[in-house]
């Protein structure tokens, strides 16, 4: 009897839990179902279209109005617009691999915010506060959220319902717990302007894939819209001051006022976004075509940047909004761009730069071919030099970014010396000026340091802070600190058929200035004379870096070092000054990409300054073929003056002598 009475107790206890759950199930649904009157505020309902969904708003009827609303979408949504995206998206091939792969990952919410590292667990009950990696980009680029274009494309080749599903509950989920005012911490990071502006960017052709789920119900498509809205809203209103953001920013707002013309606001996005664009090309693109970041990815990234802009205007009609003066200033950037670059596609790593891989160039070169099909130097980069012709000049002087191009050729078998002696540069640039990349032959010598990490706590900026040292680049220094100022004055470029001269002076210290000339003598190697000006006393030193699997031998004796390639394509680096001088191996390392980094040979040529009289360091770079290097000998002829740059010098290579003239 006992235990028929605890039987019954237990089982009516559990007939009440499971009630209570059902009631709770049902009121959670009733409320995400919900449509209120307010649901429609931001939505102009006198856009063309709208007629019916205007009617059952005026009548009170908003679930119907939402519900007509939604079929509408549906049958807008065609195709989703990838167009203003950073990558490009190839719908009709195969979902990638790493797409696939966030994807479902993503249904564990196990997410990968940024490409350096790798996918770290937000925990069932997501912690969009967790921040595994004290780096700041894990956490800004977390509420990026990525992943659910990754979501969105899959479920596109896949029709899998589990990928619409996780994405409307990921999606409110991270509208409840990041709600703009949460906090002071967590609006640094959820709503700070760029990732406003990269949410906004994919989150419109996500929903254009996603709208079609069975999911996806009127009430969702409020709160979707309305979200949305405050987003696009907030970001018209909170550009960033200067820089690449607030370019990126304002593309993507004029994005979402043509990706949802339905807004009251729509029209202000659009306008607004152009007139940003319009005012800050003339500010952060110098008359040369460089963006004034100095950083070869970025500028690269703005030329799509501004294009894209110029898409979106031309799919709302707005492409007049847009005067002559801004597209010929990209079609500037780009021919900066194949000036920077070497034979195969790559271009240096200054200032935070990530070494690119041609097939990306490639794709970059086919679309701005499509927004410049006249000019035949864009078309030759763009069908690999199937079709168009080659630039009719070689070495190229980019003189007010300060990005100087020594090169003999364009073809795979050229050599080309890319050189920055630029003015300074916002955040992205480093103290480097003077250093410089060689290509010969299809290697890259000299890689410049390149950038491992952006910023985060005192361990990420000791990391980040490593790159950005004045010696770990090609240039000058004294007592190994960083320069104060990049400021290069241009006193000389001259290009002959036989001699290329560079000259400049960067304050990089104070009371001490940095004054470089570069010859290309005969279209084949390099002479760097390297002045250091003025009262300052201390070490000073001349710095060089080889390619990690370079495999220098250092000749002390001869203070030299040369590479060891078993293709025979190698390098001579040779101090020719008469001055004692010091050969010191250092410390060398590179970055190709975040957070990978690699270790390589690295020297310096040494002296002691302990005056006010000038110094000065001779190099010779020698590019030859086989395993032994030239016997390269250096003098200084009657008439030679450093000091006024009247150059009389003779170079002798296995025997045989250059005079070389200024």
């Amino acid at each position: 009897m006992l235990w028929r009475t605890y039987n019954k107790s237990t089982m009516m206890q559990t007939r009440y839990f499971l009630l209570l759950a059902m009631l709770v199930i049902s009121v959670l649904s009733h409320a995400q179902q919900y449509v209120a009157k307010e649901s429609f505020n931001e939505i102009n309902l006198n856009y063309p279209g709208l007629e019916k969904v205007k009617a059952q708003v005026a009548a009170g009827n908003y679930p119907a109005a939402a519900a007509t609303l939604l079929a509408y979408y549906k049958n807008k949504s065609k195709e989703p617009d990838f167009s203003a995206a950073e990558e490009e998206i190839e719908l009709n091939q195969p979902v990638a691999k790493n797409v696939q792969a966030a994807a479902d990952s993503a249904l564990q919410h196990r997410f990968q915010p940024h490409k350096g590292y790798g996918f770290f667990n937000y925990g069932k009950d997501i912690n969009w506060q967790y921040w595994p990696v004290k780096d700041n980009e894990v956490r800004w680029q977390l509420h990026r959220v990525k992943w659910w274009q990754s979501m969105a494309l899959v479920y596109r080749a896949t029709k899998d319902e589990r990928y619409a599903r996780e994405w409307i509950l990921q999606f409110r989920d991270w509208a409840r717990k990041n709600p703009l005012g949460l906090s002071k911490d967590n609006d640094k990071y959820a709503w700070r302007p760029l990732e406003v502006s990269d949410r906004i960017l994919n989150l419109a052709p996500s929903f254009n894939i996603f709208v079609h789920a069975p999911d996806f119900t009127p009430a969702f498509l409020m709160e979707f819209l309305n979200n949305y809205h405050q987003q696009a809203d907030y970001l018209s209103n909170n550009y960033a001051d200067r820089g690449n953001h607030r370019l990126f920013e304002a593309q993507r707002v004029l994005f979402a006022g043509v990706s949802f013309p339905e807004f009251k606001r729509s029209a202000a996005w659009r306008e607004g976004g152009v007139a940003i664009l319009n005012d800050e090309i003339k500010k952060q693109v110098y008359p040369d075509g460089v963006q004034w970041e100095l950083s070869p990815n970025y500028h690269v990234a703005m030329i799509n940047t501004f294009l894209s802009a110029l898409r979106s205007a031309q799919k709302a009609g707005m492409e007049h909004l847009f005067p002559s003066s801004y597209k010929e200033t990209v079609e500037k950037m780009i021919m900066a761009t194949i000036n920077f670059s070497f034979p195969d596609y790559t271009y240096p790593v200054f200032s935070d730069a990530k070494l690119v891989e041609k097939s990306s160039m490639l794709k970059s070169y086919a679309t701005w071919y499509k927004a410049f099909p006249n000019n035949k130097i864009i078309q030759y980069y763009a069908t690999d030099g199937k079709k168009g012709k080659q630039p009719p000049y070689l070495s190229h002087a980019l003189a007010s970014s300060g990005f100087y191009t020594f090169r003999n050729g364009w073809d795979t078998g050229a050599t080309a010396m890319v050189l920055k002696a630029s003015p300074p540069g916002a955040f992205h640039a480093q103290p480097d000026n003077g250093t410089f990349e060689l290509w010969v032959k299809g290697r890259n010598f000299t890689p410049d340091a390149g950038c491992y990490v952006y910023a985060g706590d005192s361990s990420i900026m000791k990391l980040r802070d490593w790159y950005r040292q004045t010696r770990v680049h090609s240039t000058l220094t004294l007592n190994n600190a960083n320069m104060v100022i990049t400021k290069a004055a241009l006193q000389q470029w001259k290009t002959t058929k036989d001699l290329d001269v560079l000259t400049y002076t960067n304050p990089s210290y104070a009371q001490l200035d940095h004054q470089r000339t570069v010859l290309f003598v005969d279209q084949k190697y390099f002479v760097i004379i390297d002045r250091a000006i003025g009262e300052a006393t201390g070490t000073t030193g001349v710095h060089f870096q080889l390619k990690e699997n370079s495999n220098p031998v250092f000749d002390m004796q001869q203070q030299r070092v040369y590479t060891t390639y078993g293709d025979g394509n190698n390098l001579l680096i040779q101090n020719l000054g008469n001055e004692p001088v010091s050969l010191k191996e250092e410390e060398g390392k590179v970055s190709y990409s975040y957070r990978q980094e690699l270790k390589r040979p690295a020297f310096v040529f040494e002296k002691s300054k302990q005056d006010a009289a000038p110094q000065t360091f001779i190099t010779i770079l020698y590019p030859f073929s086989g395993s032994k290097p030239p016997a390269i000998s250096f003098k200084v002829e009657p008439g030679n003056s450093f000091d006024t740059g009247s150059l009389r010098l003779v170079v002798t290579v296995d025997g045989k002598s250059r005079h070389i003239s200024l």
